[in-house]
């Protein structure tokens, strides 16, 4: 540790306007550096390269090519452009969020003596598995490369103990950090009533899935659980916040369906008041390795119905219920929810988001890093420009 602030140099992939949870958590961290006095750099991929400045620290954006298929996410492929650019930069350390195309980078940090973490947000095993591949090869194939990724960086984070077993069942030795949630910003005095008037009346049910429209999300589910409940004579309706590259399948499959497709909301705090205003958030994807959204739904004082083959039961605990990823299973499980006296159940969400929070996630990434808060003084390392 350094006695004035280290440059912690970020980099991440599939990072736009319209990202959801790692656009969150990249900011949310990046504040939480540079207000422990450190010099926080994020580098991503755009349309065309860039520097801004904000309260979580420079912005870099470096020419990218978009991903065909995923509604306008961006790779950083370039290897020379970012080489340069690193050297140039000078980092203290280096996180890298990202576990394919980037793997290269912990070679350069290793090659100039600059620790390397990698974050790990999501499941190979899941996602192989998503793409087709039969269980036992999907995991020989992600025991492979996540070898070769941890071979290439000093420290590998994951944030939950779900999202590290495919690592220690190599042997591979894992921080587990989870990630926060903005406790002023997703409450339960956000609820807005003429906004449920406006989906639901009163004797209905009013669910909510918050994610993007994307198969590994499987918001298909949402939708088949809704119908589920109907047939079952519950009175739901469904609010599908959010866009992406299914949403035109998506509204096929919901026709004759009380579903509402709000689109991409890019104020937060219409996201909070829709999930305080929630009966029942659906967070029905099998692969996520955290799921923020959900744990955003719990600060709002609102229980989640979440896939027992993800992370999330790990983070929900008790203030919200698992079920195996069929419509059957969900619906079931929001009657269940529904069952809960309603001022306990959501009591309950609000004190389970209460044990995280972003300054303590922010504390634990640090010392990942070996780092901590240092007194305000000159960084020390050339200013970021154009």
């Amino acid at each position: 540790m350094t006695a004035r602030g280290l440059r912690i140099v970020r980099l991440a992939n599939f990072v736009t306007g319209r990202s959801g949870g790692l656009r969150t958590a990249l900011r949310h961290l990046g504040a939480g550096y540079r207000a422990a006095g450190h010099d926080p750099v994020l580098v991503v991929p755009g349309e065309r390269a860039g520097v801004a400045r904000h309260p979580w620290g420079t912005v870099v954006t470096v020419s990218g090519p978009t991903v065909p298929g995923t509604g306008g996410y961006r790779l950083l492929t370039a290897r020379r452009p970012v080489e340069r650019l690193l050297t140039r930069l000078a980092p203290d350390r280096l996180e890298v969020s990202d576990r394919s195309t980037l793997r290269w980078t912990g070679g350069w940090a290793r090659a100039h003596g600059v620790p390397s973490v990698m974050v790990s947000h999501e499941c190979l095993t899941g996602l192989l598995g998503q793409w087709g591949l039969p269980a036992g090869r999907a995991r020989g194939l992600a025991d492979r490369l996540n070898r070769r990724t941890t071979g290439a960086y000093d420290r590998i984070v994951c944030t939950t103990a779900w999202a590290g077993e495919e690592f220690t069942r190599i042997a591979a030795p894992v921080d587990v950090v989870p990630l926060g949630v903005d406790l002023t910003g997703f409450h339960p005095d956000r609820a807005d009533p003429a906004l449920r008037e406006r989906y639901a009346d009163d004797r209905e049910v009013l669910l909510v899935h918050c994610a993007r429209l994307s198969t590994e999300k499987r918001p298909d589910l949402a939708v088949d659980a809704l119908a589920a409940l109907r047939r079952a004579g519950v009175p739901a309706v469904l609010v599908m916040a959010g866009d992406g590259p299914s949403r035109r399948a998506l509204a096929d499959r919901a026709a004759g369906l009380p579903v509402h497709f709000t689109g991409f909301l890019p104020d937060r705090s219409a996201v909070a008041a829709l999930l305080a205003t929630a009966d029942v958030v659906l967070a029905p994807g099998p692969v996520e390795t955290f799921g923020l959204a959900g744990l955003e739904a719990l600060a709002a004082g609102t229980p989640v119905v979440v896939n027992a083959a993800s992370a999330l039961p790990e983070v929900v605990g008790p203030a919200g219920i698992a079920a195996y990823g069929t419509p059957t299973a969900l619906a079931d499980a929001v009657v269940r929810v529904l069952d809960r006296p309603e001022p306990a159940r959501r009591a309950a969400a609000r004190t389970r988001a209460e044990q995280f929070s972003w300054p303590a996630s922010v504390a634990g990434f640090l010392r990942v890093h070996d780092a901590g808060p240092v007194p305000p003084t000159p960084a020390g390392k050339p200013p970021v420009t154009g």
